[in-house]
């Protein structure tokens, strides 16, 4: 099977389509993320570009140091429904935003030296007690998706050594660079090794180093052990107090997507038609790509019943994946998608008019909590 074959969650009480978390799951991994913090002396940050379900924030908010966001809405949320650091970075900043963002923001990073000494001396900055930094680029590429590929050749993210102005680093205090996408440990100690070789002069006159997200600390095969030592041993060479801003590892198997079925037509094949969708509720699943995993089912062939899974939009490529089942699906079957916390409410669209899943949440104390449902005036809102 691809996944564990039951939920502890009853499906059917369960809205159709519906973005459920596992609050013991999450816990779990704030568990594991929290030790993390105490072992190495870092501090840990949420990325809300992977996961922003503010209804869960009281849960990290003792456990975690903060968020990043890349926007003004996300600093927003940060500061006002997590109330811990909120730290900003984006490839530009808005003239219009930028007041209202050092209004949220304890660190802001500049993309470029072109950004920083635009907004440098801009009052807002001046008055608040903010910590800048700079994102650098060690031009090492440890992810293997072109998209999720901070460090292709010609990204825009980042200053390369080569244009890294070493005499203009007044009020600055930190650095930052972001090279991983669900990477394991080894990836940071490459990154690391080229980081130190290029910038190695720079970080010895910083306060702050942030090396970014793409962490996947709370997954079962991660060497927490060499992150902490990766961590540890870099903070007292250079004196650095280090962050890491996981989104993923946050949210990583800690939710479900629960999907009805709809109509199973055939054109050669089984199809069935479910009432969820990759294009508008798991757009990772055509970006990346992927084939999310499902309970209780196994790869094409495998079992007596292979269906393919598609959404309900008039998208021709709203494919979610090939499966084998058991039993036959009918019309009505529920069908549980794991691993659906991150990368989906924050990405999700209403094209095509299709609803938004609700969004629950449930535990073993507090059982399932319905926390909202989407419609009509949600679709209406965004349009005009």
């Amino acid at each position: 099977m691809d996944r564990e074959d039951t939920v502890r969650f009853d499906v059917d009480a369960t809205p159709s389509p519906c973005y459920l978390c596992d609050r013991d799951q999450l816990n779990r991994n704030l568990d594991i993320l929290d030790a993390v913090q105490k072992r190495s002396g870092c501090t840990i940050l949420l990325a809300l570009k992977a996961f922003a379900m503010f209804s869960t924030f009281p849960q990290l908010r003792d456990r975690l140091g903060g968020a990043t966001a890349s926007s003004l809405n996300e600093a927003q949320l940060a500061h006002d429904a997590l109330g811990r650091e909120v730290h900003t970075y984006a490839p530009a900043y808005r003239d219009d935003e930028f007041a209202d963002l050092v209004r949220c923001a304890d660190h802001m990073v500049f993309n470029s030296f072109s950004q920083w000494r635009r907004f440098r001396d801009r009052r807002e900055l001046q008055q608040k007690s903010v910590r800048c930094g700079l994102r650098i680029n060690p031009q090492l590429s440890t992810v293997e998706t072109p998209l999720y590929d901070p460090c292709y050749r010609h990204s825009r993210l980042g200053i390369v050594d080569a244009e890294f102005i070493r005499d203009d680093l007044d009020r600055i205090s930190g650095l930052h660079f972001h090279t991983h996408c669900g990477s394991n440990a080894d990836a940071l100690e490459r990154t690391l090794t080229a980081v130190e070789s290029r910038f190695g002069d720079v970080i010895r006159s910083m306060d702050w180093i942030n090396f970014g997200g793409g962490h996947h600390i709370t997954r079962d095969d991660y060497d927490v052990d060499l992150l902490c030592r990766l961590v540890s041993d870099f903070a007292d060479r250079y004196q650095v107090t280090v962050y890491l801003e996981p989104g993923e590892a946050v949210a990583l198997n800690a939710g479900y997507l629960v999907a009805t079925v709809l109509d199973i037509v055939r054109n050669e094949i089984d199809i069935a038609i479910l009432d969820t969708s990759a294009t508008t509720h798991m757009p990772d699943v055509l970006e990346m790509p992927y084939r999310p995993d499902i309970i209780g089912a196994s790869e094409p062939g495998t079992l007596p019943h292979t269906y393919r899974l598609a959404g309900l939009t008039c998208l021709a490529g709203d494919i979610i994946g090939d499966y084998a089942f058991s039993q036959p699906l009918t019309v009505g079957t529920r069908v549980v998608f794991t691993d659906m916390l991150h990368y989906t409410m924050v990405k999700n669209t209403t094209f095509n008019g299709v609803n938004l899943p609700a969004i629950a949440t449930w535990s073993e104390a507090a059982g399932l909590e319905i926390i909202r449902t989407f419609g009509y005036e949600d679709f209406k809102s965004r349009l005009s």
